[in-house]
């Protein structure tokens, strides 16, 4: 079998790295969202390997999401309730890498096997982009209702926008004036983004935060629609998830594993897989078997390592920009949803954002290099909504700097000069008068950095690559 139908991915080569806001329990990276058919891989054939310590392997690589999720979503407090950014970042922040300073984010884990939630969206400005992205337990974006596509039902034409959202045994019937989104897990998770066009703009959207509803149905038809979010504050000193997971042994890792495929099922397609696993016990509802400790320790060591390695075919470079374009929605190649779980849970569907990243050096033997990007005439990032470039650290970090420039082309708009074209300057010192503050992105004086550039709401022309981004040019 070659490495890329292999949908457990033993693919070890160029390392990837996931372009977008990290979420950490905030953070990150569908058009009725439920076709996962252009990410997905076959499931594994009856020739892949027999030996328990790659079927442990697999097994790690196939449930790591659900775990990161469960993990996730304890940390994160009570259910059925949003969970609101408040500020803006700045360099100071380090709790989580790769920050963006375009929107406001508020999530909710919700519980659904009691009765569906009422999600209610409130009347936005034409001109601010918002997305509402539901993941299912194994970290799909299921549904994706955003200010481009509000993905209502027939008749519904205003704001504000009212979503009921099902578990899988709901058989009720919708009110009048919602639309169903239905969820194939009684886990699910919100992550809603709301634009912030500058600082000054964060007022705002605390309010239209505070306008967002998340109520139970019943208490809803009752007349109960007020819902109060809460401010998003991390618990100082709590352990990060990927690092609770990651240090979970074999035995505990699978166990809850199990728990959680029984409240959370496996798709249909996931069979094949199901069966190979049930060989060493794994299954939903089990208990794992301790004699085989050994194996399955080794298996979660095995692919601890397999999934950052995995080289994903879908990837593209385009002038050494990283661009990757079939994430959000994986099918059966468990190795690219474990791989962007690890790297960037809650990654989203490319017609929804998509983060092209650059890694580049800012130093040469300590003497600090300065780059370049041209845009042609009326070649600026192809989008519906709108696109920033950020600058980061070598930890991934926003860079500091005195001019207090941490990404331009949203908060900061780019000039162009006067043939229509777009000249940004990449480089630590201030390029002087002669380049427009909207076009100097400051880097580091040294060490290595990097640059995202997020285009929200991008046409097909910029996920299909007949639009690719401009080479970064050193300059002398």
């Amino acid at each position: 079998m070659e490495a890329s139908d292999n949908p457990f991915g033993h693919r070890l080569s160029r390392r990837w790295v996931l372009g977008t806001a990290a979420l950490g329990g905030f953070g990150l990276a569908a058009c009725g969202s439920n076709d996962q058919s252009s990410s997905s891989r076959p499931a594994p054939a009856s020739d892949d390997s027999e030996d328990p310590k790659d079927i442990a392997a697999d097994a790690y690589t196939f449930g790591y999401p659900l775990v990161l999720m469960d993990a996730t979503r304890i940390a994160a407090g009570a259910p059925n309730q949003f969970a609101n950014a408040v500020a803006l970042p700045d360099p100071d922040e380090r709790l989580v890498v790769r920050l963006n300073l375009d929107t406001l984010y508020s999530q909710a884990w919700l519980a659904l096997a009691a009765e569906p939630l009422v999600l209610q969206v409130p009347a936005v400005e034409p001109d601010r982009y918002w997305l509402m992205q539901l993941l299912d337990a194994w970290s799909n974006t299921r549904h994706n209702p955003s200010s481009v596509h509000a993905q209502v039902r027939p008749g519904v034409t205003t704001p504000p926008y009212t979503y009921l959202v099902t578990g899988p045994q709901w058989q009720g019937e919708v009110p009048e004036g919602m639309t169903q989104l239905a969820m194939p897990t009684e886990t699910a998770w919100i992550l809603g983004r709301i634009e912030v066009k500058d600082s000054h703009d964060v007022a705002k959207v605390l309010g239209l935060q505070n306008e967002l509803k998340l109520v139970p149905l019943s208490a809803w038809l009752r007349g109960e629609t007020a819902s109060t979010g809460r401010p998003y504050a991390p618990t100082p000193g709590a352990i990060p998830p990927p690092k609770q997971v990651a240090a979970l042994d074999g035995p505990d890792f699978f166990d809850r594993m199990c728990a959680l495929m029984a409240a959370n099922p496996p798709a249909a397609e996931d069979a094949p897989a199901l069966r190979r696993f049930a060989t060493l016990g794994i299954a939903p509802g089990a208990t794992v078997d301790l004699a085989i400790t050994d194996v399955l320790d080794a298996g979660v060591a095995q692919a601890k390592t397999r999934i950052p390695e995995y080289d994903d075919p879908g990837t593209k470079d385009e002038n050494g920009w990283v661009v990757a374009t079939d994430l959000g929605a994986y099918g059966t190649n468990y190795a690219l949803r474990a791989r962007t779980a690890m790297q960037g849970l809650g990654a989203n569907l490319a017609e929804d954002a998509i983060y092209p990243t650059i890694y580049a050096k800012a130093d040469s033997n300590g003497k600090p290099l300065r780059y370049r990007m041209r845009f042609p005439a009326g070649r600026l990032p192809p989008v519906d909504a709108f696109w920033s470039l950020t600058a980061y650290d070598t930890d991934n970090y926003l860079v500091p700097n005195t001019a207090g420039i941490y990404a331009i082309g949203h908060e900061i708009p780019v000039v162009p000069g006067a043939d229509g074209s777009v000249d940004l300057a990449v480089q630590c010192a201030d390029p002087g008068s002669a380049v427009p503050r909207g076009n100097w992105l400051p880097i580091p004086a040294s060490g290595q950095f990097s640059l995202s550039l997020r285009l929200y709401e991008p046409r097909p022309e910029a996920i299909d690559g007949t639009w690719q981004i401009p080479a970064l040019t050193q300059v002398t």
